[in-house]
């Protein structure tokens, strides 16, 4: 069983920064894939973004340019770093990993952004 825990998640002016952070606590994930998605109101989970081994990462459109993905293998962290926040970037955003064979999801972290 592996446990994912985020946070950095909060409330910020519309063109404002967060970071967020994912540890997985008792577990060695190595170069697992990690990855950050993110769940608005009414609407369907979306990736925003992947990362395999420590520096191959994958964006979707909306966070080219916005949002970085990293990794720190020596203390089991995945962050997400956010600049130019917009409203519609208000979500709830989840971690995940795929380790052995299976997906595991972090709680989730709430992130508002206002106008």
């Amino acid at each position: 069983q592996v446990q994912l825990v985020e946070s950095g998640g909060g409330f910020v002016e519309t063109g404002g920064s967060l970071r967020l952070s994912c540890v997985a606590p008792g577990t060695a994930l190595g170069a697992s894939p990690m990855a950050w998605h993110r769940q608005a109101p009414g609407k369907e989970r979306e990736l925003v973004a992947r990362i395999y081994g420590t520096r191959n990462a994958e964006y979707e459109d909306f966070a080219k340019g916005r949002f970085t993905i990293s990794r720190d293998t020596k203390t089991n962290t995945v962050y997400l770093q956010m600049n130019d926040l917009k409203p519609e970037d208000t979500a709830v955003y989840y971690c995940k990993t795929f380790y052995w064979g299976r997906d595991y999801w972090g709680q989730g972290t709430q992130v508002t952004v206002s106008s």
